[in-house]
């Protein structure tokens, strides 16, 4: 049997929701951090590059080490359904 269309973009539609949900925790993190950081900058007056980098790579290092369980978790919730709606059409 094969997929339907409507199955397909069903797919791909919670794939880019997956990819977008995944992603959210670690670029808000960043973002939040890269803005504190750049009123601190512009308050102070210091044009350093390497002083936004370095504490938005550690805030995403931290939020990536506290969100991991639960990355691994929505991940492969998320390979078993596919899995399953994948195994329904060639059985």
């Amino acid at each position: 049997m094969i997929p339907d269309v409507q199955d397909v973009i069903e797919v791909a539609h919670r794939m880019l929701w997956m990819c977008l949900l995944m992603s959210m925790p670690t670029l808000l993190t960043a973002l939040v951090v890269g803005v504190a950081v750049s009123l601190m900058q512009t308050v102070t007056s210091i044009q350093e590059m390497t002083l936004t980098f370095v504490p938005k790579l550690g805030a995403v290092v931290g939020i990536v080490a506290l969100i991991l369980p639960w990355l691994i978790d929505q991940m492969s919730e998320y390979y078993y359904e596919i899995m399953r709606m994948f195994s329904s059409y060639y059985q």
